[in-house]
């Protein structure tokens, strides 16, 4: 049986990119299950408002506000998660028609020119961060700052992939390959 931190170890080759590795895998853990609690508490909140407004006759003040907060969240934390598989809008028809190497070297390119991007937004969201700190949310004694951190996580978790893949680097394993190539079971 392999003991349970086992499974958070990165392999790669060389020290750093096995702690690169290593802090993306802990990081994306973590968001999904934010993601997870985010998605939770506005299916609550959502039907909680809707059972107040026709079953008690009254409204819950900050309903909006949190389940929009809630919403928002969910979805910039999603973002990193599909920069990782792929998983986005694109255009291939004419990359498609390149050799084989050629579209290896392009799609570095265009993962480092989208990490430069990504670094861009999350310095443009410190800024944002920093200007709406002071403004408080209509209905909530909490800073408006909220909505723009997650564009800001957003931004730097995204940035960390798409330098994963300009670097070539691996997805983790659960377990390190064997001298035969394969994972062991």
């Amino acid at each position: 049986m392999t003991p349970a931190w086992h499974r958070l170890e990165a392999y790669a080759s060389s020290p750093f990119k096995r702690h690169f590795l290593h802090a993306l895998a802990l990081f994306d853990r973590t968001s999904y299950y934010a993601i997870l609690v985010a998605m939770g508490m506005m299916t609550l909140l959502v039907s909680a408002q809707v059972f107040a407004r026709y079953v008690l006759s009254t409204s819950i003040d900050s309903a909006d506000e949190l389940s929009r907060l809630f919403f928002v969240w969910a979805i910039f934390l999603a973002i990193p998660h599909g920069i990782k598989v792929g998983i986005h809008v694109g255009i291939d028809a004419l990359a498609s028609l390149l050799p084989q190497a050629v579209q290896h070297q392009l799609a570095r390119l265009m993962a480092l020119i989208g990490a430069m991007l990504m670094a861009a937004l999350f310095w443009i969201s410190l800024g944002a961060v920093a200007d709406k700190w002071q403004e408080l949310m209509p209905t909530l004694p909490v800073t408006a700052a909220v909505f723009y951190i997650a564009v800001l996580i957003c931004a730097g978790h995204g940035c960390l992939h798409l330098i994963a893949q300009a670097l070539r680097l691996e997805p983790l394993p659960s377990a390190p390959p064997d001298r035969q190539g394969g994972t062991p079971s």
